[in-house]
């Protein structure tokens, strides 16, 4: 917890937090205008006419939708017409999407998703399941606290893992009301606190209530415990990494720099409740999990068939990295196995690692079946000469060049990543060597020898049999409804992009 609280500090005080979006500088010479693509002839489609440019140009699955085809209007009166069928633009752009597409999102405004994905957000710090108990004959449901983020109201109210609460300002959670009452524009509520009956598998309500208040651009630590475990003599590092953001790539170098000078020979990393992030990211602590083999390739991109063929080998693969963006060289344990904890909630960029690791290290997953995202994205606003493309939002940004009349902006996918051995179907997610689901009546403390998941983890790696990781084998005595809460699982594509 101290070295949560001066990674903090340190992140503040040097004034870094950084606007993470879409990484990606497309270099690309032309625009839209330039193919003598379709325009509208009409003023009151600006919004729509934009995402189907955008879709056209970048969306992976440009050429299976029929309405994205390059030929698809005769005119630019049809192609007015068809603009205007369709005035919201939510309903527009969703309008645009692949049957298999589930995890393309965007926003009414481009400043709020990208704070977003950079973990910076309005929040209290509280994050939570929403758990329908099958043994209770109401219709109610229960917020069962996982994590607690340092620095937050939630946590400066007392807050922790595995406390549980069934209402909020007094409403009793249901599975109709809980969206709006927890995630809806309330920046301040208050939470009715329940008590668990452990033995029957209930929750009884209490007299305690807890008020929190989201705080505006309040950012969210990706290294949430990291420590070194010593059992029996043998050294086990333990991470819980809840992103993978960019901006604390060399205080993630720092956690392995250590882990090197205290000798560990094995590391659990737990990605549990890890959405994604910055593929970078992904390559570098890869590497510090690998080792810094520069020749080893770690992912290829795979874009669809309009953009494919534009790009060099440079930016289509991605080897192992032996220095981080500041030129640091990079920290790493040099394993030839690591022991990842994964479940329903971990995607995107955590799958990534485990796919782009694979060939080279045993990767041994602990947990349950993960989301299945493999695809990433970019960021597209209204600047049809983009950074250095059509669209695209990225390191050089320029919010002057956006379009002042639409600020909305989408984070299409737009490819696809293969390991060195071609690997990338992975669309059903992960599923776990070791099957093992969390119990909300027994969330454990994270980084605890005895948290029933990483116990398990500790039992392979050190062959000792934990009472706590057999009592966990068995799984809950009465199944669960787990309800999924509002959570992007993304996979931002940050690197220049190269072409021939």
């Amino acid at each position: 917890m101290e070295y949560l609280y001066r990674l903090l500090t340190k992140k503040l005080w040097q004034g870094k937090i950084v606007l993470l979006g879409s990484m990606a500088l497309v270099l690309l010479s032309c625009s839209d205008d330039d193919d003598g693509g379709p325009n509208p002839i009409s003023n009151d489609v600006t919004v729509q006419d934009f995402m189907w440019k955008a879709m056209n140009e970048w969306y992976f699955w440009q050429a299976d939708v029929l309405d994205l085809a390059d030929e698809r209007f005769a005119n630019d009166q049809e192609y007015t017409e068809f603009l205007q069928a369709t005035p919201n633009p939510e309903d527009f752009i969703r309008s645009l999407l692949f049957a298999e597409d589930r995890f393309t999102f965007f926003n009414e405004d481009f400043e709020v998703l990208l704070n977003s994905l950079s973990g910076v957000s309005k929040s209290n710090g509280l994050q939570f399941f929403i758990i329908d108990l099958t043994e209770d004959d109401t219709n109610n449901v229960f917020g069962f606290v996982r994590n607690v983020v340092p620095g937050s109201t939630a946590a400066e109210a007392g807050l922790k893992r595995g406390d549980i609460f069934y209402g909020v300002d007094g409403q009793v959670l249901t599975p109709d009301n809980f969206g709006d009452l927890l995630f809806g524009e309330n920046d301040t509520y208050t939470l009715n606190m329940g008590e668990a009956d452990i033995a029957n598998r209930l929750v009884n309500q209490t007299e305690n209530e807890i008020t929190l208040t989201k705080i505006e651009d309040f950012l969210e630590p990706p290294i949430r415990e990291a420590r070194t475990l010593d059992m029996n003599g043998q050294k086990i590092g333990y991470l819980m990494y809840q992103r993978f953001n960019r901006d604390f790539n060399d205080e993630l170098n720092e956690v392995f720099g250590q882990f090197v000078a205290n000798g560990v020979t094995d590391l659990v990393l737990d990605m549990r409740y890890n959405p994604g992030g910055s593929v970078n990211t992904s390559r570098l602590l890869a590497s510090m999990i690998y080792g810094p083999n520069t020749n080893d390739l770690y992912i290829r991109q795979r874009w669809n068939d309009k953009q494919q063929s534009r790009f060099s080998n440079q930016q289509l693969e991605d080897y192992f990295a032996n220095e981080v963006r500041s030129g640091v060289a990079l920290n790493s344990l040099n394993l030839n196995r690591v022991f990842v904890l994964a479940t329903n909630r971990s995607a995107s960029a955590s799958e990534l690692l485990m796919n782009g690791l694979d060939p080279y290290v045993e990767v041994i997953h602990i947990g349950t079946t993960t989301t299945g995202k493999n695809e990433f994205s970019i960021s597209l606003v209204d600047d049809p000469t983009g950074v250095n493309g059509p669209y695209t939002y990225g390191d050089g940004r320029r919010e002057n060049r956006i379009n002042p009349d639409n600020r909305w902006i989408i984070q299409p996918l737009v490819g696809r990543n293969e390991n060195s051995v071609g690997f990338l179907d992975y669309t059903a997610g992960f599923a776990p060597d070791v099957e093992l689901r969390e119990d909300v009546f027994n969330l454990g403390e994270l980084g605890d020898v005895n948290e029933p998941l990483l116990a398990r983890a500790l039992e392979e790696i050190t062959g000792v049999s934990s009472k706590q990781a057999q009592k966990s084998s068995f799984g809950e005595p009465a199944p669960y409804r787990d309800f999924k809460t509002p959570v992007r699982e993304f996979m931002i594509l940050d690197k220049p992009l190269d072409l021939n």
